[in-house]
């Protein structure tokens, strides 16, 4: 008789969780996996997904006014209630597809949360059953906050619930320098709302190039986006005409929404990690090896509730190392180097590998590629938008360590230059292949100068 109900018990199915137990069933193990929300997790039902159904939506404003060079002449008019029911039709086929996916790989379901009651036991709140598994996978993810000392934080939203908004506001004021900022300002200003992005430090997207973050800054502007940077809210008032965010710097706007996108934390609230002995890092994040693994020699842990590297393709590769090591006797780390990411701003951020800072404190003397120009397709336009395109290269060997793209299709193109760069591509290869004319992503090819920065020229 099994010592245990389960071979693996998943906490969590997200993307990373969901793949993880698939792979783990495939190898004849019992598995089980409890999910208190609906199945697909952030990216497939409040994240990645449905936010970019919203970026489509809102980008339409923009291509309308482009058509009108064209000879098109477009009456427009958007449905706020009518969009959200199309988008939720398909999030929920999509969750449907993950959860049809589970059963056919023979993985137990359970719509309901699970705790820890010892480190092989755990509690289905729900239906107040206890199970044991021999091994255990945490993938909870994470969730956005507010700040909790913030008069007036309880008339702000988060991310979660922009997903649901039962009008679109004529006013918002979106908090937060990160990606998910970014993103919303572009999608909410894209359908029409006065848009203020409101951030604390000098500049946008903290960790990306400096001249992504003054580029993406000086564009969103372009498109209408009031980017106050250097302020934190004092407190939100609720008045009459709306809400009045009071900032530290002295500056007041007035609107009908505030939207927090600080950051995310790890969601670990509740799961009786004490009772199994599984520690935690100073930022609540489950803490675990280079194979994912915990203090504790059976429980495991992927995705955003482990802090690293929080992008869905991550928790997926993650959960296939995972199952590798743990089900396969072939333990397996994903590599963390130059891994593709994007920001779904408009226009777009595609990046990989070294920012020019990193690549200076890491190699010392460095190349830097770089080039801003018009697209074709706005030549016709009133529409004054750049693209900028950036290269880092190792000079000791000519091998590419960084290329930044903001522009149409930047995340489109930075798929295929991870491809390169990963592979170790040097400057002469690249050089080397044909540019495809006339698009774009040509201009990748056909950057020969060096670039040196205006005030490094001057003391030159």
């Amino acid at each position: 008789m099994p010592q245990y109900d389960y071979d693996l018990f998943v906490i969590g199915a997200g993307s990373g969780g969901v793949r993880a137990a698939r792979l783990a069933a495939m190898t004849g193990a019992r598995v089980a996996v409890a999910e208190e929300h609906e199945v697909g997790g952030t990216c497939v039902v409040r994240g990645c997904i449905p936010k970019k159904f919203m970026v489509y939506a809102s980008d339409f404003s923009h291509e309308f006014k482009v058509a009108k060079s064209y000879g098109w002449h477009v009456e427009a008019r958007f449905d706020w209630r009518e969009f959200l029911t199309a988008k939720d039709i398909e999030i929920a086929r999509l969750s449907g597809i993950y959860t049809a996916n589970l059963g056919k790989a023979g993985v137990e379901l359970f719509h309901e949360r699970a705790q820890f009651v010892d480190p092989h036991r755990l509690d289905l709140k729900n239906s107040k059953r206890t199970v044991s598994a021999e091994k255990v996978l945490i993938a909870t993810g994470g969730r956005p906050f507010k700040p909790d000392d913030l008069a007036g934080v309880e008339h702000a939203i988060t991310s979660e619930e922009a997903f649901h908004l039962p009008h679109l506001p004529k006013r918002i004021v979106v908090v937060g320098g990160g990606y998910i900022a970014v993103e919303f300002a572009g999608i909410f200003a894209g359908l029409g709302v006065e848009t203020t992005l409101v951030y604390r430090g000098s500049n946008i997207l903290r960790g990306f190039d400096d001249d992504v973050r003054a580029h993406l800054t000086d564009q969103i502007e372009r498109r209408g986006i009031r980017v106050i940077l250097g302020g934190t809210h004092e407190v939100i008032e609720k008045r009459d005409s709306g809400l009045l965010s009071k900032l530290d710097n002295g500056i007041e706007v007035e609107s009908d929404q505030v939207m927090f996108a600080t950051g995310r934390k790890p969601y670990t609230h509740g799961l009786g990690l004490d009772a199994a002995g599984v520690k935690l890092k100073p930022t609540g994040a489950v803490a675990v090896d280079e194979y994912s693994r915990t203090n504790v020699e059976h429980i495991w842990a992927i995705g955003d509730v482990t802090d690293r590297m929080n992008l869905t393709p991550v928790a997926i590769r993650e959960a296939i190392a995972f199952c590798e090591t743990a089900f396969k006797n072939h333990p397996s780390k994903f590599d963390y180097d130059n891994v593709p990411t994007a920001v779904f701003s408009q226009p777009p951020v595609g990046t990989v590998g070294l920012t020019e800072a990193e690549a200076r404190k890491h190699c010392g003397k460095i190349d830097v590629y770089l080039s801003r120009f018009r697209p074709q397709k706005t030549t016709l336009t009133k529409i004054d938008e750049r693209v900028m395109m950036k290269l880092v290269v190792d000079p000791r060997d000519q091998k590419i360590l960084g290329a930044h793209i903001v522009g149409p299709e930047a995340a489109e193109m930075i798929q295929f230059a991870a491809i390169a760069i990963k592979a170790g591509i040097t400057k002469p290869q690249w050089d080397a292949t044909c540019a495809l004319h006339p698009t774009i992503g040509e201009e990748m090819v056909t950057m020969r100068e060096k670039y040196i920065p205006p005030e490094l020229a001057a003391a030159e």
